[in-house]
C-alpha cells in the first residue's frame, strides 16, 4: 500500500489564510426557508447580517424537477458557506448564490435567455406591433458644432 504524503508550500498556506479571513468577514446563512405555493416557490436565506435572500426556486440549477418534499430537505453546511441537499445529492456555494450566480456558466446563460423570451400573450402582442413598425425607432443623430 502506497502512503500519499501531500505538501503544502508556505505561500499556499499563507493564502488559505487570508481566504479565510476573507470569509470571516462574509453573511453566512444561519437559517433556509423553502415557501411553496400556488404563484410562489422560493428559497429564503437567513443571513448571518440580518438580512434576507429570496431566490425563485426554478432558477437554481438541480432544483427545477426536484419535488417539495426533497427541496425542503436542504442542510447548512460549511459553517453557512454551503447549502446541501441530501436526497438530491446537490450543493451550492453561498457566496456564489449572494452574487446571483444559481448554477454553472451555461445554466446561467440558459436563465438570462429565457429572460428576455416573449411568455405572456400581451408580451408577444407588443412584440409583433412592434416588429410590423420596423422595430425600435433609429436614434437621431444629434451634430455638435464648435463655436
Amino acid at each position: 500500500m502506497t502512503k500519499h504524503r501531500v505538501v503544502a508550500t508556505d505561500s499556499e498556506i499563507d493564502q488559505a489564510i487570508d481566504q479565510a479571513r476573507w470569509l470571516r468577514k462574509e453573511p453566512r446563512v444561519t437559517a433556509v426557508e423553502y415557501k411553496p405555493g400556488p404563484g410562489l416557490d422560493l428559497l429564503i436565506l437567513k443571513l448571518s447580517d440580518g438580512h434576507r435572500h429570496v431566490i425563485p426556486r426554478e432558477d437554481l440549477q438541480g432544483l427545477q424537477d426536484a419535488s417539495k418534499e426533497q427541496i425542503a430537505k436542504v442542510e447548512i453546511v460549511g459553517n453557512g458557506t454551503g447549502l446541501h441537499w441530501p436526497l438530491l445529492d446537490l450543493d451550492h456555494y453561498v457566496p456564489n448564490l449572494l452574487g446571483h450566480v444559481y448554477g454553472t456558466r451555461r445554466w446561467m446563460a440558459e436563465i438570462g435567455r429565457r429572460g428576455g423570451t416573449a411568455r405572456t400573450p400581451a408580451k408577444r402582442k407588443a412584440s409583433r406591433s412592434n416588429g410590423m413598425k420596423g422595430g425600435r425607432p433609429r436614434q437621431k443623430k444629434v451634430l455638435v458644432s464648435s463655436l
